[in-house]
């Protein structure tokens, strides 16, 4: 699997998201030191996209 690699602002980073989920909430794009699984499982619930596909278009950001 592809691990989570987040570059430049994760304020830019959760603009972007929401962006192009419109559905997407701050609520569900808290992120915490060390949670990045339960972020993406917020993430895959809301999108229906799979753990690798998430993982990919984050780090594409």
């Amino acid at each position: 699997m592809d691990r989570l690699e987040l570059k430049g602002s994760w304020n830019e980073l959760k603009g972007k998201m929401k962006q192009a989920y419109g559905d997407l909430t701050d609520d569900d794009l808290i992120r915490e030191e060390g949670k990045d699984d339960e972020l993406l499982g917020k993430l895959q619930q809301k999108t229906g996209k799979s753990r690798d596909e998430l993982v990919k278009w984050i780090n594409s950001l």
